[in-house]
């Protein structure tokens, strides 16, 4: 049994989010610090990685000023409490292969010290050394302590509102290392 360790390529990978509100969405980037992918037999068993909180970036505000305030409103304590917690992290705790290139995902995402079970489905490729995974995932803000304007604990919001979920399009390059024996 042959296990190999992939390291992501921080500079080649890269998550888009969306956040939704009443009246349209917001979205941007953020950044994988670095982490690895662990395949066995040449399928996907485990893997971890690390998201660099400080580094969300808004693409649809293109005024610098209200862009500043918005990024700053989202490393606040109100979102990402980017300063206590510079960094995210995701978990893989079971890959199933479905078919082809094709798995899904369960596993642990930590945001802000509060560690909660997400499950996805992902594409995964390997070509020699490199991997590349790709998958949508759905995170419900409010189990991560980020209430600020969501219709489950504030009312009369009105098109104030901020919908509980966003959304993370993860996007891998990695790297493999030395093979080890299992």
């Amino acid at each position: 049994m042959e296990t190999q360790n992939f390291e992501i390529v921080s500079a080649q990978s890269n998550i888009d989010w969306t956040g939704r509100k009443i009246t349209g969405a917001h979205n941007g980037t953020i950044a994988i610090k670095e982490g690895t992918l662990n395949l066995n037999d040449g399928k996907l068993t485990g893997g971890k990685f690390i998201i660099d909180t400080t580094s969300i970036i808004i693409l649809d505000v293109t005024d610098p000023a209200t862009n500043a305030q918005f990024a700053g409103h989202l490393a606040s304590d109100d979102f990402f409490s980017s300063e206590k917690f510079p960094g995210a992290v995701f978990e893989i705790t079971s890959a199933v292969f479905k078919a082809g290139s094709e798995y899904h995902i369960n596993g642990n995402l930590t945001i802000k010290n509060i560690t909660e079970p997400v499950a996805f489905d992902a594409h995964v490729d390997v070509d020699n050394s490199t991997l590349t995974a790709t998958g949508k995932i759905v995170v419900d803000r409010t189990k991560y302590n980020m209430k600020f304007r969501s219709g489950n604990f504030f009312k009369d919001l009105g098109d104030t509102l901020i919908y509980n979920d966003f959304d993370l399009n993860v996007s891998i390059t990695a790297k493999a290392g030395v093979p080890a024996l299992a």
